[in-house]
């Protein structure tokens, strides 16, 4: 048993990667269709942003969600049903007459989103073996990929049915939780060490000491992140004043992220987690500098290069969590994952508010200075 613990189940790996992608297509529909419903129901900015939060709102509850999926053997069954529970009411958001029907299906979408990553990361470990770096870059490519492809896919439908044309594409959802149930109800977990025995107090006195300075890079990260994430297509819009180039830009820097994704937990499982960290963490407030005070092609290398830096640390994090959590990697998981939410919904709120105050560019480097500050914490990381 010893021996296939560590082996990479390269099959395993690939469909849960897969998963993440199906899954996460249908969260993205939100942005790209948010200016129809807003016509359609005649609702406020104010309300059509509050979709978004209601959606992610049970992520506060991740950590309980990881500690139930633990003890009760859960995880597996979680990952095969969310994709499909999560499908369906964003496929049929084009029915809805009312907004509390909206806010109702974003409300059961956000808690199977919820359902889904928290234990999906534990499961992703176990089978990758002693590869969870590169286990967690299959499996966070997925997830990037899904935010460069669904926007893309919701805008066709959309084009071609209108709204209420998205109800077909549930099927691709419920095929794959076919295809996970077939794959994954067999699979065996008990390598787990007692997850029944262990608590939410437990896990977070085990993974504490890496948990700590992970929450100060998260926070460092989540002022670059959220400024790039959300206001780089205003940016680029305002310099240039071509809202093409502006959607272009934020889909260059994605695309990068997504090869920093991939690249960065597979090169972690050699090199090794805090080499790797340092250095995304060292170069990202660089690239986001020089990324402001150059023009014409070297701003788009920075550009690249930036999204590269800022999106790949995620799947090293994860891999360290799911190390250090022997007894609950679902529930060790969610208290990353809520940190993660808390940082992120924070510093997207401050870092709009600093760019009414001195303007987006001058955002962009308070938030270079506020991502160096992550650096001080990768020291207090111990290798695993």
């Amino acid at each position: 048993m010893a021996s296939h613990e560590k082996k990479f189940q390269t099959q395993h790996v690939l469909l849960l990667s897969f998963s993440h992608f199906i899954h996460d297509i249908y969260t993205s529909f939100l942005a790209p269709v948010l200016p129809i419903i807003i016509e359609k129901l005649s609702i406020t900015l104010y309300q059509a942003g509050l979709l978004s939060t209601i959606m992610q709102l049970p992520a506060l509850l991740n950590p309980f969600i990881g500690a139930l999926a633990d003890r009760k053997g859960l995880a597996r069954w979680a990952i095969i049903l969310a994709p499909s529970i999560t499908a369906v009411p964003m496929c049929l958001i084009g029915m809805a007459t009312h907004y509390w029907m909206l806010l109702a299906m974003f409300f059961i979408s956000g808690i199977s989103v919820a359902v889904y990553h928290v234990p999906a990361p534990g499961v992703i470990a176990h089978v990758s073996g002693n590869k969870k770096g590169r286990g967690m870059s299959f499996y966070m490519t997925g997830g990037e990929a899904a935010r460069m492809a669904g926007p893309i896919i919701a805008v066709g439908v959309v084009s071609m049915g209108g709204l209420a044309g998205f109800y077909p594409m549930m099927i691709f959802a419920l095929a794959t939780s076919v295809m996970l149930y077939i794959k994954l109800a067999p699979l065996d977990m008990s390598s787990n060490s007692s997850p029944k025995k262990t608590s939410l107090l437990t896990t977070t006195k085990e993974i504490r000491h890496v948990l700590t300075p992970l929450a100060g890079i998260l926070t460092a990260r989540a002022f670059m992140h959220s400024a790039m994430g959300v206001f780089l297509p205003v940016f680029i819009e305002q310099q240039t004043g071509n809202l093409w180039l502006a959607g272009s830009a934020l889909a260059l820097y994605e695309a990068f992220g997504v090869a920093g994704v991939l690249s960065a937990g597979i090169l972690s499982d050699t090199v090794g987690r805090k080499k790797i960290l340092c250095a995304a963490v060292m170069l990202a407030p660089v690239t986001l500098f020089l990324f402001i005070i150059t023009a014409g092609i070297l701003k788009a290398v920075m550009l690249c290069l930036t999204g590269f830096c800022i999106l790949s640390t995620t799947p090293v994090m994860l891999a360290i969590i799911q190390e250090q959590a022997k007894g609950s990697p679902s529930a060790a998981n969610g208290l990353f994952m809520m940190i993660s939410f808390i940082t992120r919904s924070i510093a997207i709120v401050v870092v709009g508010g600093i760019a009414d105050l001195i303007g987006l560019g001058n955002m962009y480097l308070v938030c270079a200075v506020v991502g160096l500050m992550g650096l001080p914490f990768i020291f207090k990381l111990k290798e695993s």
